[in-house]
């Protein structure tokens, strides 16, 4: 099966996000989304996102993603799973922050020929006690820079 469809939607989601686009994030999930946030926190439906993440963009400058997909797998021919590991580039710099890797799960569905986020979820990479995974991690991202 083909995968661009899910890669083409996780790509455009992260770089709505280094845009600072709220209303361009959100477009990309179903009604129903669900997000789980780097620090646990959790936005339910497709309005409190849009609301939450304009609330962040208005708030701060948001570093931004580089990303490499590592998995794409079809759990139906209407429902796939992306996983990807991400690193960001904070305002003003041209390095990796490490301390801000992270794994990211999102699951797709075809709702009428449209791909939309049902669920996606930015964990934290660090690794605990184990800082040469981080610093590999690191350096694989770096080469996506």
């Amino acid at each position: 099966m083909e995968t661009t469809f899910i890669e083409k939607l996780h790509e455009a989601l992260l770089s709505y996000w280094n845009k600072q686009d709220a209303f361009g994030m959100a477009s990309l999930f179903t009604k129903d989304a669900n997000v789980i946030g780097f620090d646990g926190s959790q936005m339910n439906g497709q309005e409190q996102i849009e609301a939450e993440l304009k609330q962040v963009f208005a708030d701060h400058k948001t570093a931004s993603y580089v990303w490499k997909v590592e998995e794409v797998r079809f759990l139906d021919p209407n429902v796939a799973l992306l996983r990807a590991i991400v690193g960001m580039v904070p305002p003003g710099k041209k390095e990796i922050n490490p301390a801000t890797n992270a794994i990211q799960s999102l699951i797709g569905i075809n709702q009428n020929d449209v791909w939309k986020i049902s669920l996606f979820q930015n964990t934290p990479a660090q690794f605990h006690g184990r800082p040469e995974l981080v610093a590999a991690m690191t350096k694989e991202l770096g080469n996506a820079l």
